[in-house]
């Protein structure tokens, strides 16, 4: 019966875990209310998008005498904001975020008018990060073996509170581990973004350098409870570095295009040469 309510109590932790980092990572979309001309108007602005199209933002708006606009420029970039209509699709107003090359960033911000009245969706700018598609023979395995990754790690803490035995716990964690975040990981990343790794030392992203840390820890783990199966101290520590490393929003500071630095200008050209030759006629290239 304990080790059943020790399962159980593992699931929920990592679910619970796992549903607060989707919700809170910077690629989330951010959703919210408005009101306008006695209408209330609820929203989700995207903040990531594949390519090879502009990125849709549709806001349901059936009230036809509402209008609304929406500004933008790449982000980082020295580019003076443009401005334009939404389009009306039905009862749904539209923006159209120009799509950019794999890990370009546009900054948007959207409107809504009735009469002098204005309102925004959002206090302060949403920032969409494009990427290209990743197939799901890499994503949906990459995301089973981070959560049972995290699951195992889980449970092996909980082992360690309550002194049973580490060891294949401890090896189990560490396999999925590095299968997920160390091998399937990369792959995902290099479909979307053209890098298999962007932690250190190569950048900032705190994607790479946290699966890194919860790596590093576990191995450590893995080496003692090799020796002493029933070892605590490590496990527990493994674990608690794991669950922390949950807590931090997946994909902050991630890969991202800087149009600041020097020929950053020349990717996007070229970029914009490729895309129009490969879309077809009538879709939006930046």
């Amino acid at each position: 019966m304990k080790t059943v309510l020790l399962w159980i109590l593992a699931i929920v932790l990592t679910v619970g875990s796992a549903i607060y980092q989707r919700r809170t990572g910077p690629t989330h979309p951010f959703r919210g209310k408005v009101e306008i001309g006695g209408t209330e108007v609820s929203f989700r602005l995207l903040r990531s998008f594949p390519m090879p199209f502009d990125a849709p933002i549709r806001v349901t708006v059936e009230d036809k005498d509402i209008k609304g606009f929406y500004r933008f420029k790449r982000f980082p970039s020295f580019d003076q904001w443009e401005e334009r209509q939404m389009e009306r699709e039905d009862d749904k107003l539209v923006a159209y975020i120009p799509q950019q090359p794999a890990a370009g960033k546009v900054k948007y911000q959207i409107f809504l008018q009735k009469g002098l009245e204005a309102v925004a969706l959002s206090e302060d700018p949403i920032i969409i990060r494009f990427r290209d598609s990743v197939p799901a023979w890499a994503i949906i395995p990459h995301i089973l073996f981070m959560f049972v990754a995290m699951l195992l790690s889980t449970r092996a803490g909980l082992a360690s509170i309550f002194k049973e035995r580490t060891f294949g716990l401890t090896l189990w964690t560490f396999v999925t581990l590095v299968i997920g975040g160390l091998i399937l990981g990369p792959i995902v990343q290099k479909y979307a973004f053209g890098d298999y790794w962007t932690g250190w030392p190569f950048g900032t992203d705190l994607t790479d350098n946290k699966t890194a840390v919860a790596f590093l820890f576990w191995l450590v783990a893995l080496i003692i409870t090799w020796r002493k199966p029933y070892h605590r101290t490590w496990v527990l520590v493994a674990s608690v570095v794991l669950l922390l490393v949950y807590f931090i929003p997946h994909s902050l500071l991630g890969s991202e295009i800087d149009w600041t630095e020097d020929g950053a200008e020349e990717i996007y050209q070229t970029a914009r040469l490729v895309a129009g030759r490969y879309l077809p006629a009538g879709v939006g290239i930046f």
